[in-house]
């Protein structure tokens, strides 16, 4: 089976395309190796890539003929990939009409972005 079209039956990308485009790109790799987009997969294989600033790495279980709902792809999958990064905090965030930063807010959005204040 092609590796772009497994990485889409088993719902990593929203399109075929898409997954089209990560392997042209040099993104996915296969036990190791760039792979291309028509590169055979089969079980055992070890599929990485890195989506929404994590790594994914992904044994392969069985083969996918179609795209199935997600609890059947989740089972055609082992999934190895270390646990995302923590989520940051709301820094340099407003709630929507809370009106102009405070100076102490200033200071810290500043501080933040790097920038120094005369």
């Amino acid at each position: 089976m092609r590796l772009d079209s497994w990485l889409w039956a088993a719902r990593f990308f929203k399109s075929r395309s898409l997954a089209t485009a990560a392997c042209r790109a040099g993104k996915v790799r296969v036990n190791d190796k760039v792979a291309k987009a028509s590169t055979e997969v089969k079980p055992a294989d070890v599929l990485t890539w890195r989506q929404d600033f994590r790594e994914r790495r992904i044994t392969v279980v069985e083969l996918l003929p179609r795209r199935v709902s997600a609890p059947l792809a989740a089972e055609a999958y082992k999934d190895d990939s270390p646990p995302p990064p923590p989520r940051l905090g709301r820094i340099g965030v407003r709630d929507q009409g809370a009106g102009r930063p405070t100076k102490k807010e200033r200071r810290e959005l500043d501080q933040w972005h790097g920038w120094k204040r005369n």
